[in-house]
């Protein structure tokens, strides 16, 4: 490939891809953060139903994992992209019959990778509740804290420290996981480089670059996760 050629189809305007390749690594990180705060939340709660001493918490907790663990994402991207919207067809034409149903190529991103996150981390937060010795609740109840608040000022500090390299590990399994949404449309990384590769048919080049866009990504979740450990240690270790 000719030299030129080569910064012509790297460069920003018209000419050049490497704007839309910047939209989609803009498009990859906003999915991801918008997924993670919903797949952390779910992921707790769950891990709180599997300890729970009433079975049928337990059993429900069981089987959302099971089956978010067990199903391939992209066959469970599928099953929500392309069934949801037959379903509440089905649902809303006893009123509206004429009415059409599209489910947006980011928001159906954003909960199966919820879903999918959630189900990992659940294990997660598991193995870090396990990790906490129950001398730690008996102590936040014998100086008179509730449940909640041993909860909040006992628990969940130590929880948070013992979780997060697991955590960390689910989250750059998340931001590889964001690609899987090219195949419903939705301009990320992957999809604009797909178009880019065959529109000038310089596929290993386009995809090189979207592989540098998420080893790039990678370095700076590394550093900004160790800073918040570093943090996390120093917080902990002036309690």
């Amino acid at each position: 490939m000719p030299a030129q050629s080569l910064w012509t189809l790297l460069s920003w305007g018209p000419d050049g891809w490497l704007d839309d390749i910047a939209y989609g690594a803009l498009v990859t990180v906003a999915l991801a953060l918008a997924t993670l705060p919903i797949g952390l939340t779910i992921g707790f709660f769950i891990a709180y139903a599997k300890q729970s001493e009433e079975p049928s918490l337990r059993l429900a907790a069981n089987i959302y994992t099971t089956v978010f663990r067990g199903l391939p994402e992209l066959v469970t991207l599928f099953l929500f992209f392309f069934g949801v919207p037959i379903l509440l067809q089905h649902l809303i034409r006893y009123f509206r019959p004429d009415a059409t149903i599209d489910v947006n190529g980011f928001v159906a991103g954003m909960i199966v990778l919820s879903l999918i996150f959630s189900s990992y981390a659940s294990e997660v937060f598991l193995s870090a509740f396990r990790a906490i010795p129950k001398g730690q609740y008996e102590g936040g109840y014998a100086i008179g804290l509730s449940n909640w608040l041993t909860m909040r000022k006992v628990i969940l500090p130590q929880l948070l420290r013992i979780a997060f390299p697991g955590l960390e590990n689910c989250w750059l399994s998340l931001l590889k996981d964001t690609s899987l949404v090219s195949v419903v449309g939705l301009a990320e990384t992957l999809r604009n480089a797909g178009v880019a590769a065959r529109v000038t048919k310089h596929s290993f080049l386009f995809y090189s670059v979207a592989a540098l866009v998420f080893l790039g990504l990678a370095i700076v979740s590394s550093f900004a996760t160790s800073a918040i450990l570093r943090s996390l240690g120093r917080r902990e270790a002036q309690r």
